[in-house]
């Protein structure tokens, strides 16, 4: 039986012509029947819609019609003809139908019905197959080709970062162990400590929690540089912006000044943005109806202003708001749901984390743009971002979206050696284990700076889901490594 003479549904509702002879293969979705003909919608992936297959029973066995069930796998043999019925201009009349892969009607979970999202995450194997997520996956594709585009039309060079690593680059302490040691009976120091000595890498190493620190290296040699991986955090949180498991986009670049990043940052955005309404065009539509069926759901406060087509218009069209830190705080300060005591997080003193809430404050209620919040406190920052001349700030950017808050960081680098290992001594990073790190600034430094997107935030952002547990085909989070 031959596989690449089928023709994909998406070309076909692209190029279908009357009379045209077409193999079809795909999964049913729905199957409606009575004694003179069975509907057929069959889907492959291709695209968000299903194309229509009409089964005479004179011609399909019966035996064959009724092994076709939702969840089924079939091959279909037909011609293009007009279709007799409304929501679609033609349909494919079956001379044959090969069932490849029955589907037991009464335990197949995926059902035309609808299902929570908590189930479908419980059937992640096969919750696939929804036209929700086959939407979410074909955008998170165009959004990754989109990546690799934008930075490579800008003479870039993809780095693969290690996954295995010894260093912490955010500082967090929170990572995975890698080991091959035995976890029963662990070779001991006299101190009584396990002996990483002993250990496969002979040292204690972890899963990465970014490739931002490797991508310095590369951008000091290669000028313009971006990792884009799979990056690891075991942080116990079950909240619907978390994953143990995700995905970093992380370019680096030399010869960049804190304004240079901004620069970049933003037209990157709009880039990728732009590629996804364009290209994403029936997935998007698809979900914005969905996402304005989720709005109506929430309490009035709650809702958003915008549809999920104009949020995304709204970062594309709009020219990103520059501020400090110092003016965002005097903004949040003399705001109304400051003074009326609204914010759950009120607003304090200088040097404080903003949180969520204040950052959406800023972008959808007073300025009703994006907005990039430069020059943070040095407290609240990492070791190796530049530190301005006041002494108390860093050369710091944190972009904020609606809806979402937070969506990129980043910063100028240190590169001055003095001063990067002053501030390490202050934060406790042991210069002896980040020898390789600090060696750039002793050999050749130049300012270079590069941020951080996380990629599933952008999907998140641009499918307009709510979990980002729903915009990675497995999510990893605490108590969940199932599939």
């Amino acid at each position: 039986m031959a596989f690449n003479n089928r023709t994909k549904i998406n070309l076909l509702l692209e190029s279908a012509k009357t009379d045209d002879q077409v193999t079809l293969m795909g999964w049913v979705r729905t199957k409606r029947s009575n004694k003179n003909v069975a509907f057929i919608a069959l889907n492959d992936g291709s695209c968000i819609q299903n194309f229509q297959v009409v089964a005479d029973p004179q011609n399909i066995p019966e035996e064959i019609l009724k092994k076709v069930n939702t969840g089924a796998c079939l091959k279909v043999n037909g011609k293009i003809v007009p279709s007799q019925g409304s929501g679609q201009s033609s349909e494919l009349l079956a001379d044959e139908i090969i069932v490849l892969g029955e589907a037991d009607p009464e335990k197949f979970p995926i059902q035309p019905k609808r299902h929570t999202m908590e189930f479908l995450r419980e059937n992640a194997h096969l919750r696939i197959r929804t036209n929700t997520f086959s939407a979410i996956f074909r955008v998170r594709h165009n959004l990754a080709f989109a990546v690799h585009q934008f930075f490579h039309n800008k003479g870039f060079f993809y780095i693969h970062s290690p996954i295995i690593t010894a260093s912490d680059a955010e500082g967090a302490g929170e990572m995975f162990r890698v080991t091959t040691l035995d976890p029963k009976n662990p070779p001991l120091t006299p101190e009584g400590k396990v002996d990483y000595s002993q250990d496969f890498f002979e040292r204690e190493t972890n899963l990465t929690v970014s490739g931002q620190l490797e991508g310095e290296l590369a951008a000091l040699a290669l000028s313009d540089i971006y990792t884009f991986g799979p990056t690891f955090r075991a942080e116990n949180s079950n909240t619907t912006r978390h994953l143990a498991e995700f995905w970093m986009i992380e370019p680096e670049m030399a010869f960049y000044d804190a304004e240079d990043n901004q620069n970049l940052a933003e037209e990157f955005l709009k880039y990728i943005i732009s590629f996804a309404l364009t290209n994403c065009g029936n997935d998007l539509e698809f979900l914005a109806n969905r996402a304005s069926e989720e709005e109506k759901t929430k309490k009035a406060d709650q809702r958003s202003d915008m549809t999920l087509i104009e949020k995304l218009n709204f970062v594309v069209e709009n020219k990103f708001i520059r501020i400090t830190y110092t003016e965002a705080l005097d903004i949040l300060r003399q705001s109304t749901p400051n003074k009326k005591k609204k914010f759950t997080y009120p607003i304090e003193d200088w040097g404080m984390d903003l949180q969520s809430e204040h950052e959406r404050y800023l972008v959808e209620k007073h300025f009703n743009k994006p907005v990039i919040i430069t020059d943070y406190p040095k407290a609240i920052k990492s070791f190796y971002m530049k530190q301005n001349d006041d002494g108390k700030t860093v050369a710091a950017m944190d972009i904020l979206f609606p809806g979402i808050g937070e969506i990129v960081g980043g910063s100028q680098r240190e590169e001055r050696l003095d001063k990067l290992e002053e501030r390490m001594e202050e934060l406790q990073i042991s210069r002896e284990e980040m020898w390789w790190y600090l060696d750039t600034r002793r050999f050749g430094t130049t300012p270079h700076s590069g941020f951080g997107l996380g990629f599933e935030r952008m999907v998140q952002f641009v499918t307009g889901m709510a979990n980002i547990r729903d915009v990675i085909p497995f999510p990893r989070t605490p108590g969940n490594a199932e599939f």
